[in-house]
């Protein structure tokens, strides 16, 4: 049976996606539906639902040291991390992932 996850998927490389950056824990990818020049998705090859499940601080200093390294390979000097936890903070795939965004000035708040 095949994992429902697309992320999950992606990371497996079940569905072909080309990676920004990755590592033995972590991969980047670009968003599909980029909101900023640069827009990329940095994501755990382990199924982890939100950052409400995510207990393993190291694994969790991997996925932050990964999105400067993904950005730094997308050419983003400044960038903001995101991660939405929760369909009202916006989190539409249950797999625990962080939005890299760059490439031009952000607002504060975000939104």
């Amino acid at each position: 049976m095949m994992d429902p996850c697309i992320f999950c998927q992606i990371a497996a490389g079940v569905i072909p996606t080309p990676f920004v950056y990755t590592d033995d824990d972590v991969v980047a990818f670009r968003d599909i539906q980029p909101q900023a020049p640069v827009h990329l998705l940095v994501i755990p090859r382990r199924h982890i639902a939100s950052l409400n499940e995510a207990h393993d601080e190291a694994l969790l200093g991997r996925l932050m040291a990964a999105a400067a390294k993904a950005a730094a390979a997308a050419g983003a000097a400044q960038y903001r991390v995101v991660i939405n936890t929760g369909a009202q903070a916006g989190q539409s795939v249950l797999h625990l992932h962080a939005h890299v965004l760059g490439g031009r000035a952000m607002a504060w708040p975000p939104g």
